[in-house]
């Protein structure tokens, strides 16, 4: 923590020693302080009219590195302040041994050094100063300089901490905006892949599932033909492929299912008979009144029930689903029912591999509503997913 504290404050002492105008008045007010310790030094000292110029200088010069070597100039005028008395007998009854304007430069370079330097020449320059006011001061004035210096150093190190600590929470703030901004892009990435999953591998397996069946639904179909609609389902499961990779790079680890105004219940039916028109059998049983179901809810039940029969259609080519969904009270439950395919391929319990969203897309879509998702195989070599949805999505 000291080592941290120690770099910020070279930092902020950094920062303050550049550009032009901080040291312009630094530079402005070290001329005028100068332009009375010249005058005034014959009231107070005896120093030859010659050496008077210089040993002014000697005393207020320093100040111009209050803000970028405070403690460089805090030792040239504390080394006056020791040389000066020593060199110089005072006039008259003028008890202190330093000018008025001397010891306002010390203080001045005190406090920037308690501002601006490391903890350990803060020590060093607080010590060394008490005991040089201690050693000039006339009497017990010593004793209260030694109050007066520590208060300064006190409030010196306040200020520092309070700046060093204003610096730290505008960084994190800044880390917490950017943190946030990346959150925001991912769960956009996150809602993309989702919905291309939805939509695009939705129609692109029924595709799939045309090609591949067409063969048995139409008659007279010749070889030549038979091998078109083979090489048509062959290039539409490549480009699905190459879909699910894409996506599996858009998706993220932290993303947040989202609710938006798209399909929803109202389009069942639609989605229902393209399934029928793409070969599928699809039985529906559809009850209840859904009057009351939340858009949020509405699309979790459309996309749960395009993923079931693109799943169905995918996995198990040929068999007959059976979709039910029953609006209660509060309630929509929900079952798609696929046998095993009645074609030579076998059926393949749907899996997330290669990227893919499917089951996991669906159990998010449930829970994002404050419901819940169940998909497993069936014993007789079919496939079942069961949801439970409140009619409202939970807060």
């Amino acid at each position: 923590m000291m080592r941290t504290r120690a770099v910020s404050a070279v930092k902020i002492s950094a920062k303050l020693g550049r550009g032009r105008w901080p040291t312009v008045i630094a530079a402005l007010v070290m001329l005028i302080l100068y332009a009375v310790a010249w005058p005034t030094l014959q009231l107070t000292h005896d120093v030859p009219a010659p050496l008077m110029p210089l040993v002014a200088g000697f005393a207020v010069f320093p100040f111009v590195l209050v803000l970028s070597r405070p403690a460089l100039g805090w030792a040239v005028t504390a080394l006056a302040a020791l040389v000066i008395p020593l060199a110089f007998d005072r006039i008259g009854y003028y008890t202190y041994p330093w000018q008025v304007v001397h010891i306002l430069v010390i203080l001045s370079l005190v406090l920037a050094v308690a501002v601006l330097e490391e903890i350990r020449v803060v020590l060093v320059v607080w010590i060394a100063t008490v005991l040089l006011f201690f050693l000039y001061m006339p009497g017990d004035d010593g004793w209260g300089w030694t109050v007066g210096l520590t208060a300064l150093i006190v409030f010196g190190l306040l200020v520092r901490w309070l700046v060093i600590s204003r610096r730290q929470l505008a960084k994190e703030e800044e880390v917490s905006e950017l943190e946030r901004a990346r959150r925001a892009v991912l769960e956009e990435k996150a809602r993309i892949a989702r919905d291309l999953h939805d939509i695009v591998a939705h129609h692109m397996s029924m595709v799939v599932v045309q090609a591949q069946s067409a063969p048995y639904r139409l008659t007279d179909v010749s070889d030549d033909v038979r091998a078109e609609f083979d090489s048509l389902g062959a290039t539409a499961r490549d480009a699905l492929n190459e879909v699910r990779s894409l996506l599996g790079v858009l998706r993220s680890d932290g993303y947040t299912p989202e609710n938006e105004p798209q399909p929803g219940i109202e389009r069942i039916g639609e989605l229902i008979s393209a399934s029928q028109r793409a070969g599928v059998r699809v039985t529906a049983n559809i009850t209840g009144d859904p009057v009351g179901v939340s858009d949020g809810v509405g699309l979790a039940v459309y996309r749960i029930l395009q993923e079931s029969l693109t799943n169905s259609a995918r996995h198990a080519p040929g068999a007959a689903v059976d979709v039910r969904i029953e609006f209660g009270l509060g309630t929509i439950e929900m079952d798609v029912n696929n046998g095993r395919g009645t074609e030579s391929a076998p059926a393949i319990v749907p899996s997330d591999r290669g990227g893919g969203s499917g089951i996991r897309g669906m159990g998010e879509r449930a829970t994002a509503v404050g419901g819940r998702l169940v998909a497993h195989p069936r014993p007789d070599g079919g496939f079942e997913v069961h949801a439970v949805l409140p009619t409202v999505a939970a807060v």
